[in-house]
C-alpha cells in the first residue's frame, strides 16, 4: 500500500497531487464490466446510459456554472435533486426558499476556486461543516461530491460515499480490492480527492484495455456504479433497502445510484419528495432520457 504524500509543485508552480496506491482486483473489474455490458444491451447499450450521464452534466452546468450557482433557486435546485439518489432521499427539510439559501451559499463557496483541485478535501470540508454532523446530514457530502463531479466532470471524479467511505469501511472500492477476506480487513485508504482521482486513473487504464477509448470517463462512472450495484444485488435486496429498493431489470440499482432513475418513466412526476411526501413535478423540457 502507497504512502499518501503531501502535495508538491512541479515547475510551473501548480499543485501535483500524490497518488495513493489501489490495490484493485482484475477479474473482479473484469466481471463487473460484463455484468454491465449484459445488463445494457435490452436497454439501449451503455452509451445510452453514457448519454444520460453527459446530459445530467450539462443540466448541473447550466444551473451552477459559470457563477450562475450565485442565482440558484428553489426551482432550480428541486431539479437537481432529482438525479441525485442519495441526496433526495434526506433534502426535504432545505426544499424551501430559506432552506435553498443556506446551500447555495455553501455551494457558492464549494465552486469558489475549483480549479485549484488542491483544495478540494478542505472545501469540501467546509461545506459539510455548515451543517448538522449527524446521519439525517450524511447526504451534504454526497451533495457537494455531486456539484462538483457533474460541474466539471474532467478535473473532479466521482466522491460519493458509495464510492469510498473510509471510516465505516465501505463502498464500490471494498468490492474491487483485491486481497483475500476483504470483509475481514480494514482498508488503509484515505477517502479524499487524491484517492477518487487515483481509481478513476485505474478504472480508465482497465476499460481502454477493453477496448473503450471513447467517453471514458462516464464509463468509469458506470463501472464504478456497477460495482456497488452487484454488492447491492448480492445483499439479496435487504441491505440498503431503504436507497435502493428491489431491482426491477439488471440496471435498476445502477440507475438508481447514478440518480438516472430520477424522473419516473412516461410522466414529469421524479421521485423527488417534499417534507409531506408528495412529489415534485418537473418541467418536459428538463428530463432527461
Amino acid at each position: 500500500m502507497g504512502k499518501l504524500a503531501w502535495l508538491t509543485a512541479d515547475k510551473s508552480g501548480t499543485p501535483e497531487i500524490a497518488r495513493p496506491h489501489l490495490d484493485l482486483s482484475g477479474p473482479l473489474l473484469a466481471s463487473a464490466f460484463q455484468t454491465l455490458a449484459r445488463g445494457c444491451e435490452d436497454l439501449g447499450g451503455i452509451e445510452r446510459y453514457v448519454e444520460a450521464l453527459k446530459l445530467k452534466s450539462e443540466l448541473f452546468k447550466d444551473t451552477l456554472g459559470d457563477g450562475k450557482v450565485a442565482t440558484l433557486n428553489l426551482e432550480g435546485f428541486m431539479e437537481l435533486c432529482t438525479f441525485m439518489a442519495t441526496v433526495r432521499r434526506r433534502v426535504a427539510r432545505y426544499l424551501s426558499p430559506e432552506g435553498v439559501a443556506r446551500i447555495r451559499a455553501g455551494l457558492v463557496a464549494l465552486l469558489d476556486g475549483a480549479t485549484n483541485t488542491a483544495t478540494t478535501d478542505q472545501r469540501m470540508t467546509a461545506f459539510c461543516a455548515r451543517f448538522p454532523a449527524d446521519r439525517e446530514h450524511r447526504f451534504v457530502h454526497d451533495l457537494a461530491a455531486e456539484v462538483l463531479h457533474n460541474v466539471d466532470p474532467e478535473r473532479y471524479p466521482l466522491m460519493n460515499r458509495w464510492v469510498w467511505d473510509a471510516r465505516p469501511n465501505t463502498g464500490a472500492v471494498r468490492e474491487i480490492w483485491f486481497g483475500d477476506n476483504v470483509d475481514h480487513i480494514t482498508i488503509p485508504l484515505p477517502d479524499g480527492y487524491p484517492t477518487f482521482l487515483m481509481l478513476r486513473e485505474e478504472l480508465a487504464q482497465f476499460l481502454t484495455s477493453q477496448g473503450v477509448f471513447r467517453d471514458v470517463m462516464y464509463f468509469v462512472d458506470m463501472l464504478t456504479a456497477q460495482v456497488y450495484a452487484n454488492y447491492i444485488s448480492a445483499q439479496g435486496g435487504t441491505y440498503l433497502r431503504a436507497d435502493f429498493s428491489t431491482a426491477e431489470d439488471p440496471m435498476h440499482h445502477t440507475r438508481r445510484i447514478l440518480g438516472l432513475d430520477g424522473v419516473r418513466p412516461g410522466s414529469s412526476r421524479t421521485r423527488l419528495k417534499a417534507i409531506d411526501g408528495g412529489a415534485f413535478v418537473l418541467d418536459d423540457s428538463k428530463l432527461i432520457g
